[in-house]
């Protein structure tokens, strides 16, 4: 009986006319491809929590939410001081706000409020303020934002002095920028938003810059929290964007050559030495 197979001869297959159709297979071990670890996704709402004030205008309760120390981490900073953080944006956090009255401030400011000042916050922004009972878990950008303006006229009501309307418009400023890098491009209105947002940080530091050399000519030193090296390297940085060339350059100078300022901040005024270099030939162009 012929087999199968029987007939292969004849294209030159006749060794494999035998072969058995049904052979057992030796099984073959596929290699598993290795999984990358799944990086978990970051949840903002879990590293803050509740801090309890008591507001010093009507003496009413706020719970403001404040990111837990050491959650998030430091990636690098910008020429113009700003920190830049991984995951998360801590400047969403740093104003509180109370809901009873409409005082607002920046953390640093808390305390320290005179009879005179509470009395002009209470006529001027308690009265018309409209409070809002909704309990926010996290903060938009947009609502971050809103809360710096109310923290700004609040200084500017309370006549705070100039460093801390230009700390306020600074830290403001670096929100918007926060804001921008992390638009989504393929949104239908990116370009717009991203101008209307551009032009709203340049307002902001705009306004620091004004504040921090009015500061400088009146008030004493730390200013914000920062030495007189740190303020007049911001100011450089600053003047630099809006092209005061003469104020950067010659603060960057005194920095360069002063005793006083670490090596570190004279690396970092070396370098904007050069940008400014590159800026002021552009312009004489």
């Amino acid at each position: 009986m012929a087999g199968l197979l029987s007939g292969l001869d004849k294209l030159g297959l006749g060794k494999l006319e035998g072969m058995d159709l049904f052979e057992e297979q030796t099984e073959q071990v596929t290699a598993t491809p290795e999984k990358k670890p799944v990086k978990p996704q970051f949840n903002e709402e879990e590293v803050l929590f509740d801090k309890t004030y008591e507001c010093p205008v009507c003496y009413g309760t706020i719970k403001e939410r404040t990111l837990r120390t050491g959650k998030v981490k430091l990636l690098h900073t910008d020429m113009d001081l700003r920190p830049v953080y991984e995951n998360m944006e801590p400047l969403k956090y740093d104003v509180i706000t109370c809901p009873h009255c409409g005082y607002a401030v920046l953390s640093r400011y808390f305390q320290g409020l005179t009879s005179g000042q509470i009395k002009e916050v209470k006529e001027k922004i308690s009265k018309s303020f409209k409070s809002s009972d909704e309990k926010k878990s996290t903060y938009t950008y947009e609502e971050a934002i809103e809360r710096y303006k109310l923290c700004l006229v609040n200084t500017i009501v309370k006549h705070g002095k100039a460093s801390e309307k230009a700390y306020i418009c600074l830290k403001a400023g670096w929100l918007v920028r926060s804001m921008m890098e992390n638009m989504d491009p393929d949104d239908a209105d990116y370009d717009k938003k991203r101008q209307s947002a551009r032009e709203q940080e340049k307002e902001f530091l705009r306004n620091a810059l004004e504040g921090f050399i009015a500061a400088r000519q009146s008030e004493s030193y730390p200013m914000c929290g920062m030495d007189e090296i740190t303020v007049e390297y911001l100011i450089a940085v600053l003047a630099m964007e809006f092209e005061k060339y003469d104020v950067a350059a010659k603060l960057i100078t005194q920095i360069i050559v002063s005793p006083s300022a670490n090596s570190r901040v004279k690396d970092k005024a070396r370098e904007v030495k050069e940008i400014l270099r590159v800026k002021m030939r552009e312009k004489s162009i």
